[in-house]
């Protein structure tokens, strides 16, 4: 290859140039902005979980009218204990109210409730959730939760509330003992 005269004269100009010295480095990601990323990418991972886990269905409910008492006892629940429930003479422990959510809001909360009830030993709530009343749907909200709360094992009944605490518009929950008070109980009543 013969050199042209723009070749020379390209070198001529360069000769005295030197190269730059350019530092290799990588920009890395602030540590602040990665632990928010972490932080972020690990909440929506555990929703995502949660949300696998909630096994509340949302398929066909059976519609209930606004102003009929909703009730569920199961087997082995004495008449007693179901009657006080009825009337409303335990002490409410725990409240959840599901008024101005979607429908998926409150499986959600529902959901997460009884999860939290059972984990603080509670063994009697209130769910508020309205008549439905003036609405073109039926009591929406009031058909799931009497839909959903059979489906947890730990709902031992549930009746509408008295009036003072909600009327129609609200229910009491029943919840088992857990292990740890059924064996205080045990052991309160068996001291000798």
């Amino acid at each position: 290859m013969s050199k042209t005269p723009d070749s020379d004269f390209f070198l001529q100009q360069m000769q005295d140039v030197k190269p730059i010295k350019v530092e290799e480095k990588v920009t890395l990601a602030s540590p602040q902005l990665d632990k928010i990323n972490a932080e972020t990418r690990r909440k929506a991972a555990t929703a995502e979980l949660a949300k696998d886990k909630n096994f509340l269905s949302g398929e066909y409910v059976e519609p209930v009218e606004p102003l009929a008492v909703i009730e569920f006892k199961r087997d082995g629940v004495q008449t007693g204990v179901y009657r006080n429930l009825r009337l409303g003479k335990y002490q409410i422990d725990a409240r959840l109210d599901l008024h101005h959510m979607t429908v998926d809001q409150a499986r959600n909360a529902v959901f997460q409730f009884i999860r939290d009830c059972m984990g603080h030993d509670i063994r009697c709530a209130l769910i508020t959730h309205g008549k439905g009343e003036g609405r073109g749907q039926t009591a929406q909200l009031k058909s799931c939760v009497a839909h959903w709360l059979p489906q947890f094992p730990e709902v031992l009944a549930f009746h509408s509330a008295q009036k003072p605490h909600g009327w129609v518009g609200a229910t009491y929950v029943l919840l088992r003992k857990s292990e740890k008070k059924k064996l205080e109980n045990w052991e309160m009543h068996n001291k000798r």
